[in-house]
């Protein structure tokens, strides 16, 4: 897939155009967002990223189209496992209401400038060194691991979230005002420039989706080679991820199997990662005597039916639960 230069610029232009835009209604009026204005907006990002994917199908073909929806899938899907953190750490650091939102939109636009780079470095390397398949592979299969290991523990999710070098380094060595100044990150006090409790939390948010990143990243790569389509999913799954935030809420804890079935996803493109790269060296024909590469269709069959199997086992598990507990009530 060719991508010239310039509809990247317009691409990124775009993107900074609409974040900008929304940053400076917000600053200007920050509040809590309505029931409809959550779901116009959702509903509008899933729109322009379904008719992005059928652009991509019309002008670069079907393979590359089914790539995107690939890769924005698995994106939104990880994404939901962000807003349990989100909701942690807002809570944690006590963001008043009025002032969420605006903290998500910063929050989103720094984590994009990271992926932005996460992503250009994955490029690179992968062009240099198509071995680092098999390192991808081996994280993403631990990580997989990991989302098990801590539904079967039952981990508190709440007692890292926020705490990491970055934030240590903060509490330690930069003035803060203790307090929310309305939108403002820093302000002039006696003569001293604080940070305000503000940028403490869009801080921890950016960084909490940085560590998120290293999953997410290499999980695209083993869905498509082709990093402007990873950057434009990214986009869009992070683009309308503080409305989702907004409307699921507490309906986030009711998704009881969401961790089990990110594990089956990132378990599988561990999978494929590994086998990509087994291909790429002829050791699958050396080793097995067949081809190892999974296709998209494939792909996508496996990412939509681990995440519709999952929705509906959470949905009848909440509705058990509830059920059971309306029972011992009476």
């Amino acid at each position: 897939m060719h991508v010239h230069p310039y509809i990247w610029i317009i691409t990124i232009v775009i993107m900074l155009a609409l974040l900008l835009a929304d940053a400076l209604i917000l600053g200007r009026r920050p509040h809590m967002p309505t029931l409809k204005e959550c779901v116009f907006f959702i509903g509008l990002y899933v729109v322009l990223a379904v008719a992005f994917g059928l652009g991509v199908t019309g002008v670069s073909g079907g393979g590359f189209g089914k790539q995107f929806f690939a890769v924005w899938l698995t994106e939104y899907s990880l994404s939901l496992d962000n807003l349990f953190i989100f909701i942690i750490l807002m809570t944690k650091f006590k963001v008043p209401g009025y002032l969420q939102q605006f903290t998500l939109l910063v929050g989103i636009m720094v984590a994009l400038v990271f992926r932005g780079v996460f992503i250009g470095l994955g490029q690179a390397v992968l062009n240099a060194w198509a071995w680092v398949f098999f390192i991808f592979g081996a994280f993403l299969l631990y990580s997989a691991f990991g989302l098990v290991r801590d539904y079967v523990r039952k981990t508190p999710e709440d007692e890292d979230a926020g705490d990491n070098i970055v934030m240590s380094w903060v509490r330690d060595h930069l003035p803060t005002t203790g307090d929310y100044r309305g939108t403002s990150m820093f302000v002039r006090d006696n003569g001293k420039i604080l940070a305000t409790s503000l940028f403490t939390v869009v801080l921890a948010l950016s960084t909490a989706d940085l560590l998120f990143a290293l999953d997410s990243i290499p999980a695209s790569y083993g869905l498509t080679g082709e990093s402007y389509l990873i950057f434009t999913a990214n986009v869009f799954a992070l683009m309308g991820l503080r409305q989702l935030y907004f409307l699921l809420g507490n309906l986030l804890h009711k998704l009881v199997y969401l961790p089990l079935g990110l594990s089956v996803i990132l378990g599988f493109i561990s999978v494929k990662l590994i086998l990509h790269a087994l291909n790429h060296y002829g050791l699958d024909q050396k080793w097995f005597g067949i081809h190892t590469e999974i296709s998209v269709e494939v792909s996508l069959a496996v990412i939509v039916g681990t995440l519709v199997v999952t929705a509906v086992a959470s949905i009848i598990r909440s509705r058990r639960t509830d059920s059971a507990a309306d029972a011992a009530q009476h």
